[in-house]
C-alpha cells in the first residue's frame, strides 16, 4: 500500500527528492522537511540500458513529479540516493551490485547531481530505508535503532543518534553476512559463496530453498499439492500454507525467526541499540497475520533466551512501518541531512 500524501498546502519547505535504485524498479519521491510524502512514482531500471540511461529516466520523472505539484527543480534543496552495494559512498560510485551485472565503477551520485544540479546525499540501500524508518517511521521515538530488511536478500542499516554507520569501507550495517552457523556443512547464500551468513537462512529464496529440501525427505505438506500444479516454490507460498496451518511451513518460518533471533542478538550486544526494526518485503504479513505474529513472537522469544540481561528487557523489536516508501523516504532524508550540514 502507499504512503498517505499530503497536498502542497499542507507541506513544509524545503522540498527533498529520494531516490531508492531498485533492480526492477526505481522508486522516486518527493518529500518535505518533516518526511511527508507529497508526492511518488516509479520507473524501470532497466538494467541492461545502463546506469547512466536509468539516472537520465530518474531525473525525467523527478522533473515530471515536480510539474504535478507545480514546484520546479530550483523549489528543491537536495536529493537522496540509495543505492544497492557494493559501493564506495566517498567517491558516490557503485561498483558491483550482485543483482545489476552491467552496473560497474559508475560515478552515479555525481550522474544524478550533474543532471539535477543539485548536491546529491549517497547511501547504501538498506541504510537508506532504516534513515526513513528512524527519521518518520516506527524508529522515530528511539535515538538508534537496527534494521533488519528481509527480501530477496537480508539487508541492514544501523542509525546511531541520526548518523548512518557505513564503515570504513561502505560496507557497514551489512547485516545479512551475520555468521549464524559455524559448521563446515553450513548452507551457502543462494548468490554465492557466503556460508552460513543469515542471508543464507533468512532471506526469501533461502526460506524457499530450506523448505524444498525439507519436502525431498518426504515429509507431508500442503505445499506438494501446489508445486504439483507447476507453481514455483516461494516464501509467499509458505506464507500462505503456513495461514492455512501447514505444519511443514510453519516449522520453517519458526527456524528462521529462531536464526533471525541469534543474529538480533549479535547486534545488540555490538551496537546496544534501543530498537531493532524488521522490515523488507519478508515480513509474512506482519502484525496484520496470525503467521506474522508468531514470526516475531519467536523472534522476540529467541532474543531473550540469548540476550544479556542489561538489554534483555529494553529493546524493542517490532515491524517497520513505511513498507516499501521507507527506501525513497530515508534517501530523502539523507539527502536533507547533506544540505543541513552544508547550511549550517
Amino acid at each position: 500500500m502507499a504512503r498517505e500524501q499530503i497536498s502542497r498546502e499542507q507541506a513544509v519547505a524545503p522540498y527533498f527528492v529520494g531516490v531508492d535504485l531498485g533492480g526492477t524498479n526505481i522508486k522516486i519521491g518527493v518529500v518535505d522537511d518533516c518526511g511527508q510524502t507529497l508526492a511518488q512514482t516509479a520507473v524501470p531500471t532497466n538494467e541492461t540500458l545502463g546506469a547512466e540511461a536509468a539516472m537520465q529516466r530518474s531525473h525525467a520523472a523527478i522533473l515530471k513529479l515536480l510539474a504535478e505539484l507545480q514546484l520546479t527543480i530550483d523549489d528543491v534543496a537536495a536529493v537522496g540516493l540509495g543505492s544497492p552495494g557494493s559501493m564506495d559512498i566517498s567517491k558516490g560510485l557503485i561498483l558491483e551490485p550482485p543483482n545489476m551485472p552491467t552496473w560497474r565503477y559508475f560515478p552515479i551520485r555525481d550522474c544524478l547531481g550533474k543532471l539535477c544540479g543539485k548536491p546529491v546525499g549517497f547511501a547504501n540501500d538498506a541504510n537508506a530505508a532504516a534513515y526513513g524508518e528512524y527519521w518518520v517511521g516506527s524508529g522515530r521515538q528511539f535515538k538508534s535503532l537496527v534494521m533488519f530488511t528481509l527480501g530477496t536478500g537480508v539487508g541492514g542499516g544501523i542509525i546511531v543518534d541520526g548518523v548512518s554507520l557505513d564503515g570504513s569501507h561502505s560496507f557497514g550495517s551489512e547485516l545479512g553476512h551475520i555468521i549464524v552457523d559455524s559448521r563446515p556443512d553450513a548452507r551457502l547464500c543462494v548468490w554465492g559463496g557466503g556460508q552460513g551468513q543469515l542471508e543464507a537462512y533468512c532471506s526469501a529464496p533461502a526460506v524457499a530453498a530450506r523448505t524444498a529440501d525439507l519436502l525431498a525427505t518426504g515429509r507431508e505438506s500442503s505445499l506438494t499439492s501446489r508445486i504439483a500444479q507447476a507453481e514455483e516454490l516461494s516464501s509467499l507460498m509458505v506464507f500462505e500454507e503456513a495461514e492455512r496451518g501447514d505444519d511443514l511451513s510453519r516449522e520453517v518460518i519458526l527456524e528462521t525467526a529462531r536464526l533471525l533471533g541469534v543474529g538480533i542478538v549479535t547486534v545488540v550486544h555490538t551496537v546496544d541499540p534501543e530498537a531493532i526494526i524488521l522490515g523488507g518485503a519478508m515480513n509474512f504479513g506482519g502484525h496484520a497475520t496470525a503467521t506474522g505474529k508468531m514470526f516475531l513472537d519467536r523472534i522476540r522469544a529467541e532474543f531473550q533466551e540469548r540476550a544479556y540481561h542489561v538489554v534483555r528487557d529494553t529493546i524493542t523489536i517490532d515491524y517497520a512501518t513505511l513498507g516499501g516508501d521507507a527506501g525513497y523516504v530515508g534517501a530523502a532524508g539523507i539527502g536533507r541531512l547533506l544540505y543541513q550540514r552544508t547550511n549550517s
